[in-house]
């Protein structure tokens, strides 16, 4: 029965979360009169209503628009999710080259989350030649500002030495810093850490915290580890009927290697 290993964030944000003043406002008369008239903020907002259904019947094609009237007047919010829409065919096809041109903008302006953004176009080649070292600049920029994602990335990154030196302690602390933070993948990667002793020393009890925290947020990986925990007893008291339950929460998100580690498993 073998461990999963680490996991890379390769998507792009499209919102993660948001600072009270970065927060869109719900949909009312007065949002509408306010994104008519050309206010920025209220255009970006009235496109969140468009796409999230808030207030609107959801339409795709009205929320880029709304966007994209936002973005045009640089604002960063706008020109995020712009570049998402681009990137992911949200109310508009699928352009790699204006995915990569918003998240450029949003990036220039110093915003964490189009920093990371646009580290994701570079390390897949959205709308530009692939360049690992590029993503990685753009990784440590958001990185540099707290951003959970990119901290994830960039422990990734020196992990496996790609576009940058390999340095497991320098991964341990990104994946630490980024799980202390609450991201779920960040959380399941530094209990592998502690589990495998890379970057640190071996700490079974450690590992557990931490795929608790991830498997409680609903980490298929972090519940198949966890289930193999308990059926070894490592880092926990041997506990089948414990090993079964975290097999079973996986499984039910299609983990093949759960549901095969169910069919041996017996449990009085």
């Amino acid at each position: 029965m073998n461990l999963m290993p680490f996991f890379l964030v390769i998507t792009m944000v499209a919102v993660s979360g948001y600072a009270e003043e970065q927060k869109p406002e719900s949909y009312s008369l007065g949002l509408v009169k306010r994104a008519e008239a050309g206010e920025a903020s209220a255009q970006y907002s009235l496109g969140v209503c468009y796409l999230d259904g808030n207030g609107l019947a959801k339409d795709e094609r009205e929320a880029f628009k709304w966007f994209q009237k936002s973005a045009e007047q640089g604002n960063v919010e706008g020109q995020k999710i712009l570049g998402w829409c681009y990137a992911d065919g949200r109310g508009v096809a699928r352009d790699g080259k204006e995915a990569l041109k918003w998240q450029s903008k949003a990036a220039d302006q110093g915003d964490a989350e189009g920093q990371f953004n646009l580290g994701v176009c570079y390390i897949n080649g959205v709308g530009v030649e692939k360049s690992e070292t590029e993503a990685v600049k753009w990784y440590i920029k958001a990185a540099d500002q707290g951003n959970s994602y990119a901290q994830e990335s960039l422990g990734y990154c020196y992990l496996n030495g790609i576009g940058v030196a390999r340095d497991v302690k320098a991964a341990f602390k990104c994946f630490t810093k980024s799980a202390e933070q609450g991201y779920v993948e960040a959380q399941f990667n530094l209990g592998w850490c502690y589990l495998q002793g890379i970057g640190v020393e071996k700490n079974a009890n450690q590992a557990i915290k931490w795929f608790e925290k991830s498997a409680e947020q609903g980490n298929s990986r972090s519940q198949f580890n966890l289930g193999v925990s308990y059926l070894k007893g490592n880092g926990v008291a041997k506990d089948l009927n414990e090993a079964r339950k975290w097999f079973v929460k996986a499984a039910e998100q299609g983990d093949s290697e759960a549901k095969e580690a169910l069919k041996h498993l017996k449990v009085k």
